[in-house]
């Protein structure tokens, strides 16, 4: 059965393309979620103007993840910790610490969108890669210091 996606589907295609899938994946799959519609003659036309709704939806979505980049960069969060010997920390300082320290600056950000490849174990700054969008990564810094 030749469909017409309407949304991108992973692993099958993008927005606009006409796809052969089997009819039981259309009918129970992409059709009830919306993700495409039957290759008839009328809907290669008006496929036209899904294409362009969705282009303008992605437009909108990305200003508003470059406006959320931009507060987020220019934040500096601070991190106080309990250190021992060799100034390293009692415990660390994980992705979730990070997504309640910009919770406190009022942004709010899912912990596993915070690319933290380890967990932070000692003083120091760090920049961390923050995902807002597929395409849009934040760096924000972060001071982890003696707890006074």
């Amino acid at each position: 059965m030749k469909v017409i996606l309407r949304d991108e589907v992973e692993g099958r295609g993008k927005t606009g393309d006409i796809i052969e899938v089997k009819a039981g994946y259309a009918r129970n799959f992409l059709m009830p979620r919306n993700l495409a519609i039957p290759a008839t003659r009328g809907n290669l036309r008006a496929i036209g103007e899904v294409t362009t709704q969705k282009g303008i939806r992605d437009k909108k979505r990305r200003r508003a993840a470059e406006v959320i980049k931009e507060r987020i960069e220019k934040l500096s969060l601070t991190a106080e910790a309990r250190v021992g010997e060799d100034e390293k920390l009692f415990g660390s300082i994980t992705a979730q610490n990070v997504a309640d320290l910009l919770a406190k600056e009022g942004v709010t950000i899912d912990k596993r969108d915070i690319d933290l490849p380890e967990h932070i174990k000692s003083l120091g700054v760090y920049t961390i890669p923050v995902k807002i969008e597929a395409d849009v990564i934040a760096n924000v810094k972060l001071w982890v210091v003696k707890q006074s």
